[in-house]
């Protein structure tokens, strides 16, 4: 059970930071700062999304 459990989190993390990078990419952010931050969710996948969620550039919300 151990490993399903793990699976799923790390499918559901993989699905937030997916999303993470959609929305940076639709943010009015330079495109130097997109790659900064596209690179630290890729890299720090659970940390990088969390200092997203606090301080990075999303995308327009309609």
């Amino acid at each position: 059970m151990g490993m399903e459990v793990g699976g799923l989190l790390g499918l559901i993390i993989l699905a937030v930071d997916i999303w993470a990078i959609i929305n940076i990419f639709q943010s009015g952010a330079s495109t130097g700062s997109k790659v900064i931050w596209i690179l630290v969710i890729l890299v720090l996948p659970v940390i990088g999304l969390i200092i997203w969620l606090l301080a990075g550039p999303r995308g327009s919300r309609v």
